[in-house]
């Protein structure tokens, strides 16, 4: 599994740590990404919007905030969240113990 951290992703405070569950050759040119990503305390995921593509989440572990297309509500461990096409989304942590989910972007 390759893992990597980003500093700052899309424009977020902190770094965010992505492992990537499969390559670009198990994903077949279907998916954009599977992989489960850690977000550390005081840390954000920017917002950004999907264009050709959709996005899931299912929550793991952890608390956070997620900015739904400019609503914002609160999520924990075992909440799914959904972003589709030409729609944006983000994510903080708001908790004392890492956030950490899985992240499905699938191409439209």
């Amino acid at each position: 599994m390759k893992t990597e951290t980003v500093e700052n992703m899309c424009g977020g405070k902190g770094h965010v740590i992505i492992k990537h569950v499969l390559g670009e050759k198990e994903l077949n040119g279907k998916c954009g990404l599977y992989a489960e990503v850690i977000i550390e305390p005081g840390c954000t995921l920017g917002y950004h919007e999907h264009h050709g593509e959709s996005e899931t989440y299912y929550i793991l572990s952890g608390q956070g905030d997620y900015d739904d297309n400019g609503t914002v509500r609160p999520v924990k461990a075992g909440d799914v969240t959904f972003t589709p096409d030409n729609h944006g989304h983000a994510l903080a942590n708001t908790g004392d113990t890492d956030l950490v989910f899985m992240a499905l972007i699938i191409f439209d």
